[in-house]
């Protein structure tokens, strides 16, 4: 009875690693500017209902441009994977979406009086730090029924500003990427370029293999030719030995 197999086979196929075409995604929820448009949702929607009139337009503008901000860095890093020149047009209107929210708050208050928290402000610096040392909703959740409507404002026109200067730099990393790495179509065009190589590589590594073969087999075709060439001799017989008398 045949013993059954168990486990699967093992393929001896070789397997050869070739450059990536499709950009590895980056984890947006890990950015701090991604994590900070986030917290300008949740806060410009708790603003909205608790300063602003219901059915002003002001409430619908606000709220959109947040939530714009935030939904186009999810949509362009994904489609970014694909698409490097797509991930940036989406990141750039993500970016708009966020200055179009400052100026709201910018306007905010300015048309109904209100303090702007600039340098020199004795508030200012004490809020600068805090906007700077957290990026997470849990950490600003608290102070959404606290804060007056200038300290919120303040605090949002801030935070425009800081996503503003991030999304800035990361942007300019991803076109200088762009420069050096090429699009999709560039990047397919090396991996094809990359395994077109190693395929005529291997070949000539195969052809040389084959010719030390060859040239084996013929020096042992000669050394066996010169084996049946010249048949041993037999050993002459010794002084000492004597002959074997025939039998009568």
């Amino acid at each position: 009875m045949m013993k059954k197999e168990t486990g699967n086979r093992s393929n001896n196929t070789s397997q050869t690693s070739y450059p990536r075409f499709l950009k590895k995604q980056d984890r947006w929820e890990s950015l701090y500017f991604y994590q900070k448009t986030d917290v300008l949702y949740q806060m410009t929607y708790r603003f909205a209902q608790r300063f602003l009139k219901k059915g002003d337009r002001t409430v619908d503008q606000m709220v959109q441009a947040a939530r714009s901000g935030k939904q186009n860095i999810v949509e362009g890093m994904a489609d970014g994977v694909t698409s490097t020149e797509m991930e940036l047009k989406l990141l750039n209107v993500a970016r708009a979406s966020i200055k179009e929210l400052r100026e709201d708050y910018t306007d905010y208050l300015a048309s109904r009086g209100l303090a702007v928290w600039s340098d020199g402000h004795p508030r200012y610096d004490t809020m600068l730090a805090f906007c700077r040392e957290h990026n997470r909703v849990d950490d600003y959740q608290p102070f959404f029924q606290q804060w007056s409507d200038e300290e919120m404002a303040n605090t949002g026109h801030t935070l425009c500003h800081m996503v503003d200067r991030m999304m800035t730099t990361y942007i300019e990393q991803l076109e200088m990427r762009f420069v050096t790495e090429g699009g999709i179509k560039e990047r397919m065009t090396a991996a094809r370029l990359g395994y077109r190589t190693d395929q005529r590589e291997a070949l000539r590594r195969l052809e040389e293999e084959n010719s030390t073969l060859r040239a084996e087999v013929e020096r042992l075709n000669e050394i066996i030719a010169s084996l049946t060439s010249h048949p041993s001799t037999p050993s002459p017989a010794s002084p000492t030995s004597k002959a074997i008398p025939a039998r009568k």
